[in-house]
């Protein structure tokens, strides 16, 4: 059987982004990235979207930037801000796979197909198939499995960020290329949740046009296709276009709680590690931060403990938020109104990041509907009793 120091699983954001890094500061130690060869079970193509300042490390597998954000109220009031020092930055998942993959010297990719991990004190052994149906072993010091998980915790309130976009093509100048839009809130809204358009305009005649709900279930095709007619054609006003393109995708929002480490050798990174945003969903930057704390720690000789996307206190802050939501004591769309309407684009980037002072996160709090957070941060305290209470019978 076959040993390395180190197994990755699973060649998305996570998988690759830990690749990498790796790859430059372990040269003496084995890596490999275990991908599967089965077309079924590897994601399908996607975009990726965050901010960070005008030069990244990513920046050469960039296709679209924004200096500007945009946000619409439910009366179809607009907040506009340029968010500099910040960029809105886009990646295509191909463009990433291709400039990680071009760039690595040392770390190997086997095509398998993993079925277990069996964990130990000293090594895990991972199960394998190939695409023949073979089977064979590979015994890891430390494996990081980025694979989504079966099933979330029961304990927390989980959402689901679900969303399908089209890309379109206009047959006259339709887009203001120069600001993204985050949030348009004029779409019909849920009774629970939050309901939104997402405009990402690349240029005058061309953009990424999204539907997206903060819900419990996702939507049929045809009632995302009949809410993007809606919002294209009674909206946005777009005339006549061309979708040349469809994006689809759902992402867990969970308040949770998601731990990194699973056994001796075995922890968890990307969305199955707590890389995503409970409150938005964004996962990419969380991922970013994850890998690099990982990539410290084991240059450091140290295990890789303690490596979690954003603070604790940020992650009751968005326990609280999807408890709200998924119990209609928040309006979801007044809240996210208010909360851009009371805030600086910059200091909420900073908050969704985890990088916000506490006095900037007090001022943020105190921008949003007061009397309904209120009352769901004491629901959210009361079921975390509850969950305490049964874990101590």
């Amino acid at each position: 059987m076959e040993r390395v120091d180190v197994a990755i699983v699973g060649a998305g954001a996570a998988g690759l982004s830990l690749a990498h890094r790796l790859d430059r500061v372990l040269p003496h130690r084995s890596v490999v990235l275990v991908e599967t060869p089965e077309a079924a079970l590897r994601s399908p193509e996607r975009t990726w979207c965050f901010w960070e300042e005008e030069t990244g490390e990513w920046d050469a597998a960039v296709c679209h930037r924004w200096h500007a954000l945009a946000v619409q109220g439910p009366d179809g009031t607009t907040w506009r801000s340029r968010i500099h020092p910040l960029v809105y930055k886009m990646i295509r998942s191909r463009d990433f796979e291709a400039l990680v993959r071009g760039s690595l010297q040392r770390v190997r990719t086997l095509h398998w197909t993993v079925t277990d991990i069996v964990d130990g004190p000293g090594e895990a052994v991972l199960r394998l198939r190939g695409a023949d149906g073979a089977q064979r072993e590979l015994a890891a010091g430390l494996v990081f499995d980025s694979r989504p998980l079966v099933g979330l915790p029961a304990e927390g309130v989980t959402l689901l960020q679900h969303f399908r976009g089209w890309f379109v093509r206009t047959d006259r100048p339709r887009f203001d290329s120069s600001a993204a839009v985050l949030m348009d809130l004029r779409v019909p809204q849920p009774e629970r949740g939050v309901a939104f358009g997402y405009l990402l305009p690349f240029d005058a005649r061309t953009a990424l046009v999204e539907y997206t709900e903060f819900t419990r279930e996702v939507c049929s095709d045809a009632a995302y296709d009949a809410a993007l007619r809606d919002y294209t054609e009674n909206l946005l006003h777009l005339g006549v276009f061309t979708v040349t393109g469809v994006e689809q995708g759902v992402i867990p929002m969970t308040s949770a709680h998601l731990p990194e480490r699973v056994g001796h050798r075995v922890f968890r990174i990307g969305t199955a590690g707590g890389a995503t945003r409970p409150a938005t969903g964004y996962t990419f930057a969380g991922v970013q931060r994850q890998t690099r704390r990982i990539a410290a720690a084991l240059v450091a000789g140290r295990f890789p403990v303690g490596y979690s996307a954003y603070p604790a206190r940020h992650r009751f802050f968005d326990a609280v938020l999807l408890r709200g939501l998924d119990e209609g004591v928040v309006d979801g769309a007044e809240f996210f109104a208010t909360l851009f309407r009371s805030n600086p684009l910059p200091r909420l980037l900073r908050f969704l990041d985890g990088s916000s002072r506490p006095w900037e996160e007090l001022a943020i709090g105190l921008g949003t509907p007061v009397a309904d957070m209120s009352t769901a941060l004491w629901r959210q305290v009361r079921a975390g009793r509850r969950v305490a209470s049964s874990l101590l019978r």
